[in-house]
């Protein structure tokens, strides 16, 4: 399993230590293939372009000599130059490409499975309210981490292999030179070289010293663009309610300001890239000129050619641009690594999602026997109040158990402990070992695509014959969608609340599940869709354990038992309620008496 790196180290040095994995996984030989090539391009280009190089220095050696001959022979190698070129620098192109597209692929999967598993994607809001955005991290923040990243290695690389490459021509052609100091002829050795390597350091200096500012600035605009989108995403999930509650100018309002603070963050780096951008246009201005005014003197003297002082300024120029590396791609390094902070926040959050913090945690135990054990249970809300103090119930197989109480002594957060979701307390939750347990929240999810997949959900859509699908959709009353078993839509969106729960019902039928936990399921339900529903599982279902969270009247008559989550000063307790008049349908039958 992936685990994010211990935190006292850089964010930076996290992440690429989970990255690494991508050269180490099963996916190392095609990794590791991809990279091979990037360097073997590289060299490529890089030969190209010291032929393009030598070539230049042929070319005005024969220009100043007037030799024409010379001249047409020299540019005849010119397209042969030029096609490797070409085909070094787009290979490099693409091989760099697919290795983006892949190690992403890699990398995406890897925080996907750790936000999708073990239900951190419910408790990450909990444990992480900061942590805006989750899909938005994984989905923008990984490609601004993973492609700039590719590209700064192989732009590291080249500028390691040119720089060494072309101060060593620069060396050769520009030999040394001769300076008058304090009445002394002193002789600098390879002095082009030794300008181009202290140019490039003064122009670095500047930059790293205006320029530092600017990842904070990058990074504080990225979390403020994406709690921008997430207003937007929760403005058109919302889109009828705010529409019913005539509510649209004070989201208006707020969506503005929201981008307000996103403009806000641009202008903060406006105004330190500005600062970055002086340096950056007095070098572009410069660079070019600086090669000429040191090496004129040399060619003024006789000691080099016309050719030559072609050959230097252009190794001069291939120097300087690659020892400047860092200058030119300043402004990317720093969204680099405002990205990568923000993969790192969300993975840190992650680990904590998992109860990392050292606090008493709610036990959830599967064991032999039949029965659900509720063991001095305790849960914990994130801001550290108790809401359920003691919670301490059996209950047997097949049962049907009716959990209510006021609003507040948390019947949904039982739930979620039940499910697993919640794990803040202490005491044990013990399950039947090997049961099938079905949850039915109150808001039923359909996922998007056809009503067999949603009916099949989470299990495959070629898992379960029509047959079967289109009994279950007409026991709950929905027959009329029977023929619409491969229609895609967003079923969500087209059924009513009260559809959408005769379908989590229907969902029930099918899987037939040993234990089916329902938290306030039928809250879209009429009393008549109520009692139809309910009655349905307590036939259909007879064998279940069946544990209901609700609170509407009529409920009692369909369960065996009722528990009461009781408010007291230290948080709700459960209290037996037993009503013997009201057993279920399915415990009348079982002892013969007439429904």
């Amino acid at each position: 399993m992936l685990r994010a790196e211990p935190p006292e180290q850089p964010p930076e040095t996290r992440f690429l230590a989970l990255g690494r994995h991508f050269w180490g996984g099963r996916a190392c030989l095609r990794a590791w293939l991809l990279s091979a090539g990037i360097v073997f391009f590289l060299l490529a280009t890089l030969a190209a372009q010291v032929g393009l190089n030598h070539w230049s220095r042929a070319f005005f050696d024969a220009l100043e000599k007037r030799d024409l001959a010379a001249v047409w022979m020299t540019a005849g190698w010119l397209p042969l130059v030029i096609l490797l070129s070409m085909a070094a620098a787009t290979a490099l192109v693409i091989t760099r490409m697919a290795l983006q597209v892949r190690w992403r692929e890699w990398l995406t999967g890897a925080i996907l499975g750790r936000w999708i598993t073990r239900e951190r994607a419910y408790r990450l809001p909990f444990v992480a309210p900061d942590q805006g955005a989750p899909e938005y991290r994984i989905a923008e923040d990984v490609r601004l981490a993973v492609d700039p990243l590719v590209e700064f290695a192989i732009g590291f690389l080249g500028a390691c292999a040119t720089a060494i490459t072309f101060a060593a021509i620069l060396w050769q052609v520009a030999g040394s030179t001769t300076l008058p100091l304090f009445g002394m002829a002193v002789t600098i050795p390879g002095y082009m070289a030794l300008a181009a390597i202290l140019y490039a350091l003064l122009v670095t200096g500047l930059i790293a010293l205006v320029g530092r500012p600017l990842i904070l600035r990058v990074s504080a605009k990225n979390e403020q663009e994406a709690r921008f989108r997430a207003g937007m995403t929760r403005l058109r999930e919302n889109a009828e309610s705010i529409g019913l509650l005539r509510g649209d100018p004070a989201e208006r309002a707020a969506a503005l300001r929201g981008f307000g603070q996103v403009a806000a963050g641009w202008f903060a780096i406006i105004r330190q890239q500005a600062r970055v951008g002086l340096v950056l246009n007095a070098n572009g201005a410069l660079f070019p000129i600086l090669p000429l005014l040191l090496v004129a003197p040399k060619y003024l003297s006789g000691a080099l050619t016309l050719g030559a002082v072609m050959q230097v300024v252009s190794a001069f120029v291939a120097v300087q641009g690659a020892l400047i590396w860092f200058v030119d791609n300043f402004v990317r390094i720093a969204e680099w690594y405002a990205s990568v902070l923000r993969v790192d926040e969300l993975l840190a959050a992650l680990e904590e999602a998992d109860g990392a913090d050292g606090t008493t945690r709610v036990a959830l135990l599967a064991h032999d026997a039949d029965t659900i054990v509720f063991d001095r249970l305790r849960l914990v809300h994130s801001g550290g109040e108790t809401v359920i103090a003691d919670g301490s119930a059996v209950i047997a197989r097949g049962e049907k158990v009716l959990m209510s109480g006021a609003s507040g002594t948390g019947k949904s957060s039982l739930v979620r402990a039940m499910a697993g979701l919640w794990r803040k307390g202490s005491g044990r939750i013990l399950l039947p070992r090997g049961a099938r347990i079905s949850f039915v929240p109150q808001q039923a999810y359909l996922p998007t695509g056809s009503l067999r997949s949603v009916l099949t959900y989470p299990a495959p859509p070629d898992s379960v014959g029509d047959a079967l699908l289109s009994a279950a959709l007409d026991n709950v009353g929905l027959g009329a969608l029977a023929a619409r078993l491969d229609d895609e839509a967003a079923w969500e969106r087209i059924l009513s609340g009260g559809e959408r729960q005769r379908v989590a019902v229907a969902r029930l039928l099918i899987q037939r599940p040993d234990v089916v936990i329902l938290d306030e399921f039928t809250s879209a339900l009429d009393e008549e869709g109520q009692r139809a529903m309910l009655g349905l599982l307590d036939t259909a279902l007879a064998d279940a354990t069946v544990i209901s969270i609700g609170h509407r009247p009529g409920l009692e008559q369909f369960h065996d038992r009722r528990i009461a989550l009781e408010q007291t000063t230290r948080g709700a307790v459960f209290r037996e309620l037993r009503a013997p008049a009201r057993l279920g349908l399915a415990a009348r039958a079982r002892a013969g008496t007439p429904g």
